[in-house]
C-alpha cells in the first residue's frame, strides 16, 4: 500500500494559461466511423495518468472477481462445553446433560472457570471422533459385504452342486447313449444274420402255397373223378344185361392222330382214358346228372317288383334340409364294415372287424341277435331274398350261411384262398356270388353246396360284387382299376369298363339297371351308361378315399361314403353335392331302405347312424 501511495503523489505548480480563441482555428469534419488516433505529439501527462489508473482498476476488479467466485469456508474449532453437550446428546444422556449445564453455568457465573479451561477441544479429540464415526460406518459396510459374501457363497455352493449333478447326469446319459448304440449295432448284426433265413423261408412259403394250390386242384379233380366213377358204377349195375360187344360196336374212334403223336406211355394212358370215358358216357342214362342237386339259373331276366319306387320323386329331396341324423347305435367294439336291410321287415344286420355280426331293430336300435363263428374280421353281410337266411364273408377266407330258424351256421364255403370282401344273393335265392383278395369271384350253389363257377379275369383284388337285380348278370369292381360284367350261367366276362386311375373300392347298379356307379381310393366316383358302355359323369370329392356307393330307390340320388367321416349326397339331375355330418371317423358303408324314407350307415367309429 505504501508503494502505491508513493506512486500516486502529485505536485501542484502555478502556471498561467492564456485564454485562446476558437475563431482563429479551422475545423475539419471527421467521419464517425474513422478511428480516432492520438498523435504522439499532442499526448500529454493527463492522458498517460488516466490510462495507468484504468489499467490498475481493471487488474483490481479481476482480482476481486476471482475472490468472490471462490468463497472460502472457515471451520472454527469446537469448544469444550459444546463437545461435551454433543456427546451427551448423541448418547441420549438427557439428565446428565441437564446436570452438566447447570453446574457449568454456575461455575462460569462464579468465575471459577479460567480461559484455559474454556478453550477449544484439542484437534486429536475431534480427529478421534471422526475416526470413530468412520470406523462405525466401515463396520456396517463390512457386515453388509459379509452378508452378501455369505449369500454369494451359498449360491456358489448350490450352483456347484447343480453343476456336479448335471455333469453326472450328462455322463450317465452319454453312457446310456453309447450302450444303446452298441445294442442297435448288435441288433443290426443279429438281424442281418436272419435275412438269408427269411428269404429262404419266403421261398419255402411260396413253394408251399403253389403246392397247396396244385394239391387242391388235384383234390377237386379226384373228387370229381370219384363222383363220376360212383355214378358210372351205379349205371353199370342198372345195365348189366347189355352186351359188351354191342357197346364196343357203338364206340366212336376220336383223336387217333393226336394219340399217335404222343410217346408210348402217354399214348397208352390216353387210350385207356378214352376207353373209360367212352364207356362211362355210353353207360349213363339220358337224364343223368353228375350233380343232381345243382340249381338251374332262371332262363330270362325277371321283372323287378321295385321299379315302381324308381318312378316316385325322392321325399328326402323335397323336404327342407334333406336327410338328418335321427339315431345312433353303438353297434360294435371295432369298425362296422357292412350293413344289410331285411327285404320285408324293419331289421338291420351289421358286420364288424370284431369277428361278429349283429341284428338290430330299426329305427329303435334294439339288438335282436348276435352271430359268432368267424375267426377273423367280418367284411360284409347280405340277406337271402326270402329273409330267412344270411350270408357273411370274412378275412378268414370263408363264406358262412346262417339260418335264423335254426339259429346257427348251416354251411361254410372254404374254396377262396385269401380274404373274402363281399357277397350278393341272386334274386331266386339259390345262388350266392362272392369276391376275394385272391383276384377271383365265385358263384356258389346253395342246393348242391358247391362252387358252380370261378370268375377269373381281374389281375388284382376283387373288392365288390353284386347280382344285377332279377337277372343273371354279375357286376364286380377290382383294385386293377376296372369294372366287369359277368354272365353267371357261363362264368364268362361280357363287358369291362375302363376309366378309373386308381383302385376301385365299390360299384353298384341302380334299380333300372341302366346306370352303374363306382368309386375309387382317391375319392373319385363315376357314373357309367351300361347300354353305351361309356362314362357319363366323373366327380372328384377327394383327397380322402371313397369307400362305398349306393343309389336311392328312385335312382336320382347317389350316396358316397367317404373316409373324411362324411356321406356325400349327389343329385344326378342337378349335380349338387350335399355332405351329411355325424360320424366321427371314416364311413365304410351306407344303404337306403326300399322306400327311400331313411338311410343307414356304418363307420370306423364303431357306430351305425340312421338318417331320416
Amino acid at each position: 500500500m505504501a508503494s502505491n501511495e508513493a506512486s500516486d503523489k502529485f505536485y501542484l505548480e502555478k502556471e498561467q494559461l492564456l485564454a485562446d480563441s476558437d475563431d482563429e482555428f479551422q475545423y475539419e469534419e471527421v467521419p464517425i466511423d474513422e478511428e480516432f488516433i492520438v498523435d504522439d505529439v499532442v499526448e500529454n501527462l493527463d492522458v498517460a495518468v488516466r490510462t495507468i489508473r484504468e489499467s490498475q482498476d481493471d487488474a483490481q476488479a479481476a482480482v476481486r472477481k476471482e475472490s468472490t467466485a471462490r468463497p472460502s469456508v472457515t471451520q472454527h474449532p469446537e469448544v469444550v462445553d459444546d463437545f461435551v453437550r454433543n456427546f451427551l446428546v448423541r448418547m441420549g444422556m438427557g439428565r446428565t446433560l441437564d446436570c452438566f449445564q447447570t453446574e457449568w453455568y454456575e461455575l462460569q457465573e462464579k468465575g471459577l472457570l479460567h480461559e484455559e479451561d474454556i478453550d477449544v477441544v484439542p484437534d486429536i479429540y475431534a480427529r478421534n471422533q471422526d475416526l470413530d464415526n468412520e470406523i462405525k460406518f466401515l463396520k456396517k459396510e463390512v457386515d453388509k459385504y459379509r452378508n452378501a459374501a455369505l449369500k454369494a457363497k451359498e449360491s456358489y455352493v448350490k450352483l456347484r452342486k447343480e453343476r456336479d449333478y448335471h455333469r453326472m447326469h450328462h455322463k450317465r446319459v452319454v453312457q446310456e447313449k453309447n450302450k444303446f448304440i452298441d445294442d442297435i449295432k448288435r441288433l443290426k448284426r443279429h438281424y442281418q444274420q436272419y435275412e438269408p433265413t427269411l428269404h429262404q423261408l419266403k421261398r419255402k412259403y411260396e413253394v408251399a402255397m403253389k403246392e397247396k394250390m396244385l394239391a387242391k386242384l388235384e383234390r377237386d379233380r379226384a373228387v370229381g373223378q370219384v363222383n363220376g366213377l360212383q355214378s358210372t358204377l351205379k349205371s353199370m349195375e342198372s345195365f348189366k344185361g347189355t352186351s359188351s360187344l354191342s357197346l364196343q360196336d357203338k364206340r366212336p374212334v376220336k383223336g387217333d392222330k393226336q394219340v399217335e403223336e404222343l410217346g408210348p406211355t402217354q399214348r397208352a394212358l390216353a387210350l385207356e382214358r378214352e376207353k373209360l370215358s367212352e364207356c362211362d358216357i355210353q353207360l349213363l342214362p339220358e337224364d343223368f346228372k353228375r350233380y343232381p342237386n345243382d340249381s338251374v339259373f332262371p332262363v330270362d331276366t325277371g321283372v323287378n317288383p321295385y321299379l315302381s319306387n324308381s318312378k316316385a320323386a325322392p321325399s328326402h329331396i323335397s323336404r327342407t334340409g334333406g336327410f338328418r341324423l335321427s339315431n345312433t347305435i353303438q353297434a360294435h367294439s371295432h369298425s362296422v364294415s357292412g350293413v344289410a336291410l331285411h327285404p320285408r321287415k324293419q331289421i338291420l344286420v351289421t358286420s364288424s372287424d370284431d369277428n361278429t355280426w349283429k341284428m338290430w331293430a330299426v329305427p329303435s336300435g334294439d339288438i335282436i341277435m348276435t352271430g359268432e363263428g368267424h375267426t377273423d374280421w367280418v367284411s360284409s353281410c347280405d340277406f337271402h331274398p326270402g329273409g330267412a337266411k344270411l350270408a357273411t364273408t370274412s378275412g378268414d377266407t370263408t363264406v358262412k350261411i346262417w339260418d335264423f330258424a335254426k339259429g346257427e351256421c348251416v354251411h361254410t364255403f372254404v374254396d377262396h384262398m385269401l380274404a373274402v370282401w363281399n357277397c350278393s344273393w341272386h334274386s331266386c335265392g339259390d345262388f350266392l356270388a362272392t369276391c376275394s383278395m385272391d383276384n377271383t369271384s365265385k358263384v356258389w350253389d346253395l342246393n348242391s353246396l358247391r362252387c358252380r363257377y370261378t370268375l377269373r379275369g381281374h389281375t388284382d383284388s376283387v373288392n365288390s360284387i353284386q347280382f344285377v337285380p332279377f337277372s343273371n348278370i354279375i357286376l364286380t369292381s377290382s383294385a386293377d382299376k376296372t369294372l366287369s360284367l359277368w354272365d353267371a350261367r357261363t362264368g364268362l366276362c361280357t363287358q369291362t369298363f375302363y376309366g378309373h386311375m386308381n383302385s376301385v373300392n365299390h360299384a353298384a347298379f341302380n334299380l333300372r339297371c341302366d346306370t352303374v356307379a363306382s368309386c375309387d381310393s382317391y375319392g373319385i366316383f363315376k357314373l357309367w351308361d351300361v347300354r353305351n358302355v361309356s362314362e357319363m359323369v366323373s366327380v372328384d370329392i377327394g383327397p380322402h378315399p371313397a369307400n362305398h356307393v349306393t343309389f336311392d330307390p328312385s335312382g336320382s340320388v347317389l350316396g358316397v361314403s367317404s373316409n373324411d367321416s362324411t356321406i356325400k349326397m349327389y343329385e344326378l339331375a342337378s349335380g349338387q353335392i350335399t355332405a351329411l355330418y355325424g360320424h366321427e371317423d371314416a364311413v365304410q358303408c351306407s344303404l337306403f331302405d326300399q322306400s327311400g324314407e331313411f338311410m343307414v350307415s356304418g363307420g370306423s367309429d364303431c357306430t351305425v347312424r340312421i338318417w331320416s
